[in-house]
């Protein structure tokens, strides 16, 4: 069913909720699994037009994408990483593209009226502007 999973990861709590249902997915399909961050600070928005160094929240993202890819690994399962940096929904849509996936995995908060607006919009833009399904799963990890 699915061969390639982008499971979308915000190095927060919220991850547990999204990482264990994929975990379970990836092992029911035999999937190979995507897992990838956006760095979305102002370094990591200007990265290429500016030819800037890493930051040192792009640093620990990466080290944070290399755990968590080794824990997954660890427990038999086939993943990649990969860092997006600028906006997420754009290049949550992209790197999808880029990587062939069958599914995006993402966790969502529930929000409501204003939170929605300021924090949902990053999932409504995936689910709109993606090609491929995508899989919300809801975190009741705080924000």
């Amino acid at each position: 069913m699915y061969r390639r999973i982008l499971v979308a990861i915000e190095h927060s709590a919220a991850d547990a909720a999204i990482l264990a249902h994929v975990r379970e997915l990836a092992r029911l399909c035999h999937a190979h699994l995507v897992l990838v961050h956006v760095a979305d600070g102002w370094v990591a928005r200007n990265y290429n037009e500016l030819q800037l160094r890493e930051s040192e929240e792009m640093r620990e993202d990466r080290a944070y994408l290399e755990r968590t890819t080794a824990e997954l690994q660890a427990a038999g399962l086939e993943v990649t990483w990969r860092l997006g940096m600028g906006d997420p929904a754009r290049e949550l849509v992209r790197l999808a593209s880029d990587e062939h996936v069958d599914l995006i995995a993402m966790a969502t908060h529930g929000h409501r009226g204003i939170e929605d607006l300021v924090r949902g919009t990053t999932v409504n833009r995936v689910r709109h502007e993606a090609a491929m399904p995508v899989l919300l799963v809801r975190s009741r990890a705080p924000v």
